[in-house]
């Protein structure tokens, strides 16, 4: 018996040592990037210094001079903090704001939210014919590039029309569905459904989950009736950018708290969990939700024929598969999917990716999660030359 309690003991010694290690691995691993390098580039390139402040550092300076600025809160951050009997789940951001964003350029990104929220100028909202509706995430919504860089204002430059932008960072497949109910125009003639291969899957996993979202699917009269609400949205949305981003950071900037943050970061053993976690539910998560997908998407594309406009599929690859890197290589399935639903399917991999020697050039210091100016200039060209 005594030796069965110290093997067991050696046991569990030499696996949780073996977790540490490999905790200690990934976190080196993870410093890989060389910012020096990168604010070299920068330097070089734009002959300005690399914005290497935090988001609250640069919120703390900037609402000095004014006092509406926001910091951008996402839809997505709502939908596990809602409780069953919750009623309301805002879908867009603060309205009329000056928005503070994302850095992956080098700068800082601000844009001056719409009557909704979203990432338009307002007088687009004015038009009686909408050219372009695009719906998506955080690529559709133009994450860390400024206006008129993002798909949306490219798309309006081109074709000299009007264009609305209802994408929003952390959007998977059932919030831009919901989005698209609640924000619709009439006289949409193309509704541009964006959708980003290597998390658009896993967000749905999450999004079918949650008790209001569920219903847009289930129920085809179901409407929060949002586009009336939005004082409230921003009312709501302002208490979440608070407590949230701006109580959170806070704490970790702090010296003290920023090291205690790490250690206990570590101590849990976080980046391990979500490797493994990524590992063994990832393939799970996307066979279940495929069925769930084409549902989605279906339901869109009978949205789209009710009201007269045409239904685009676009999918953008990540960086991931371009450096080698494990991504969800779902494109010959979704392709499947999107075809069998009589939707028009654009291919931005071959379409523009597979016809420039270096891929990773339309990635932000060819390092980061979302394209660069030319990468979101190159999509929106795409669009126009294949819809026009």
């Amino acid at each position: 018996m005594k030796k069965i309690i110290q093997y067991t003991i050696i046991i569990l010694f030499s696996f949780t040592f073996s977790l540490f290690l490999f905790e200690i691995y990934l976190n080196l691993n993870n410093t890989k990037v060389d910012y020096n390098e990168i604010k070299k580039i920068y330097k070089q390139t734009t002959g300005k210094d690399y914005d290497d402040r935090t988001k609250i550092e640069v919120y703390k300076e900037l609402i000095k001079k004014d006092k509406n600025l926001v910091v951008n809160v996402y839809p997505s951050l709502h939908i596990e903090a809602k409780k069953n009997k919750d009623l309301f789940l805002p879908l867009s951001g603060i309205s009329n704001s000056k928005t503070l964003d994302c850095n992956e350029n080098g700068y800082f990104t601000i844009f001056k939210s719409d009557r909704y929220g979203f990432n338009n100028p307002d007088v687009e909202w004015n038009s009686s014919k909408i050219e372009y509706l695009l719906v998506g995430d955080s690529f559709t919504h133009g994450a860390c590039v400024n206006r008129p860089n993002d798909i949306g204002s490219v798309l309006r430059n081109l074709s000299n029309k009007t264009v609305i932008n209802i994408g929003y960072g952390g959007n998977g497949p059932l919030l831009e569905y919901a989005t698209l109910k609640e924000y619709m125009p009439q006289n949409v003639k193309n509704i541009i459904w964006i959708y980003v291969e290597n998390n658009d899957l896993i967000n749905l996993g999450a999004e079918i989950k949650n008790n209001i979202l569920i219903k847009y699917l289930d129920d085809d009269t179901f409407t929060q009736d949002l586009i009336n609400k939005q004082v409230q949205i921003d009312k709501f949305n302002r208490n979440v950018m608070m407590s949230h981003f701006l109580d959170d950071e806070i704490r970790i900037l702090k010296k003290d708290s920023k090291l205690k943050y790490k250690i206990l970061k570590f101590i849990r053993l976080d980046k391990t969990k979500n490797k493994f976690k990524s590992i063994f539910s990832k393939k799970k998560d996307n066979k279940l939700n495929y069925n769930k997908f084409k549902l989605v998407l279906n339901k869109a594309n009978e949205l789209a024929k009710i009201n007269n406009s045409k239904l685009y599929f676009v999918y953008l690859p990540s960086i991931e598969r371009f450096k080698n890197q494990k991504y969800h290589d779902d494109l010959e399935k979704i392709e499947q999917i999107v075809n069998g639903l009589g939707i028009k399917f654009i291919n931005i991999n071959k379409e523009v990716f597979e016809k420039e020697d270096d891929k990773l050039s339309f990635f932000p210091f060819k390092t980061r999660q979302h394209y660069t100016v030319k990468g979101y200039d190159k999509v929106a060209e795409t669009i126009y030359r294949i819809t026009r």
